[in-house]
């Protein structure tokens, strides 16, 4: 057993989730443990990285997780309990247009990359094109278990027990509840973003190594059919300031009217901002906000894409 405030360094990191993996560390519930998380690309992109290394990602070496932690006591039918406690960001990122991925990639088949630089002690907005700036939410992609079915599975469709969940809202202060599968759990965590939106629509955020400082408690006998979580207040203050442009997607089906609000709203910051199709998509994933608007009134259902105007204000 170790103290609170141990840390899992990111030498100790898998590829997909194994429930034979090895734990690197076994705790107590009630730890708190410190994780050094590699970003999604495992360090491949660096301040000097041009859009020729988009196509030289090894995607069969995404995701890289720190862990996993074996928690004790923990067994298949306990909720393993997750408090996010801190984040401390490296200040890169960057984001990119990956050829076959994302919600838009039958539109989009030529690599793109933007780069980030943020300042870690304020995480001031951050600059992406000479008049705009993203607001920045720190938050985990990845953070699961490993799941009870035997093998290697793949660490990019997130499942039952987490994994590459992209939820923006895992940020400091929130609570997220796991269930638990195999004996202790098999804790792992990474794909750090500084921030995304809800959708993460071109398939990467402000993807960022950051450390992640975490708190972990048992809930037994608890079934939980899927992941929930609880925020500690108010998920879009960094983004409100200043309202939104909306554009929409109508149909019968979800995933095409997902596509056509984002598109609709690719058009528009093209015609308002002067934006490259390429730049307003990557925008777009890390600080818009893909909702479903309405899905009762039959035939078609509403999507709608909130896209923040604070961002080029």
């Amino acid at each position: 057993m170790h103290s609170s405030h141990h840390t899992i360094h990111g030498a100790h990191h898998h590829i997909g989730w194994d429930n034979s993996f090895s734990p690197v560390e076994t705790i107590a519930p009630g730890t708190t443990l410190r994780f050094e998380c590699k970003d999604s690309g495992d360090g491949h992109f660096t301040p000097a990285s041009t859009v020729a290394q988009v196509t030289s990602l090894d995607f069969s070496k995404v995701n890289p997780v720190t862990g996993p932690v074996f928690i004790d006591g923990a067994q298949p039918g306990d909720i393993l309990k997750v408090t996010i406690d801190s984040f401390e960001p490296s200040g890169f990122g960057w984001t990119a247009i990956i050829p076959g991925f994302g919600l838009l990639a039958d539109d989009f088949k030529t690599p793109n990359l933007t780069l980030w630089k943020y300042d870690t002690g304020t995480l001031a907005p951050a600059a992406f094109s000479s008049n705009g700036k993203v607001p920045l939410k720190p938050f985990a992609g990845t953070i699961g278990l490993a799941p009870a079915a035997p093998g290697l599975h793949s660490v990019v469709p997130p499942r039952r027990v987490g994994g590459n969940l992209d939820i923006r809202d895992l940020s400091t202060g929130s609570v997220l509840y796991l269930p638990v599968e195999v004996a202790g759990g098999l804790f792992s965590v990474g794909d750090t973003h500084a921030a995304q939106g809800d959708g993460e629509v071109c398939g990467t955020a402000i993807e960022s190594a950051m450390n992640v400082t975490l708190k972990f408690d048992l809930i037994k006998s608890t079934p939980l059919a899927m992941p929930r979580f609880t925020t500690p207040g108010p998920v879009t203050r960094h983004l409100d300031a200043k309202g939104y442009e909306v554009t929409t997607g109508i149909g019968p089906d979800l995933m095409t009217g997902a596509k056509a609000a984002v598109a609709n709203m690719i058009d528009l910051l093209g015609h308002l901002h002067g934006l490259s199709a390429e730049d307003a998509y990557m925008l777009c994933s890390v600080c818009g906000d893909l909702r479903i608007s309405e899905i009762v009134d039959m035939p078609n259902w509403v999507v709608s894409f909130y896209f923040p105007r604070v961002v080029f204000e």
